[in-house]
């Protein structure tokens, strides 16, 4: 899949959440809602700190993408596009990361 892109992933997601098929998983999790996609976007993220600190490099990239695309069920459930978090991630590259996280409020 040379060039696959997030944005098309995110089309994908979209597509197959509305769709209400019996078959799709995305169909299935867009129906039990944020929390059920919350708890799965949790899940991918610790299998793949696992993974990393195993040196495990292929189940990095396994739940890197489980990862990924939970996240962005999350998003599409949350009312976020991507590309808003695109925007926020390129409007903190023109300061250090430390500036960054200095500025956010506390909490």
């Amino acid at each position: 899949m040379a060039g696959f892109t997030l944005e098309e992933l995110e089309s994908i997601v979209a597509e197959r959440g509305r769709s209400g098929a019996a078959d799709s998983w995305t169909a299935k999790l867009f129906a039990k809602g944020i929390d059920k996609a919350a708890q799965k976007l949790g899940e991918e993220a610790t299998e793949t700190v696992i993974a990393a600190v195993k040196g495990d490099r292929a189940g990095v990239v396994a739940e890197s993408a489980d990862l990924l695309y939970h996240w962005l069920v999350v998003l599409a459930l949350s009312g976020v596009s991507l590309a808003e978090v695109l925007a926020e991630l390129e409007a903190r590259t023109g300061r250090s990361g430390l500036a960054e996280k200095a500025s956010r409020p506390a909490g």
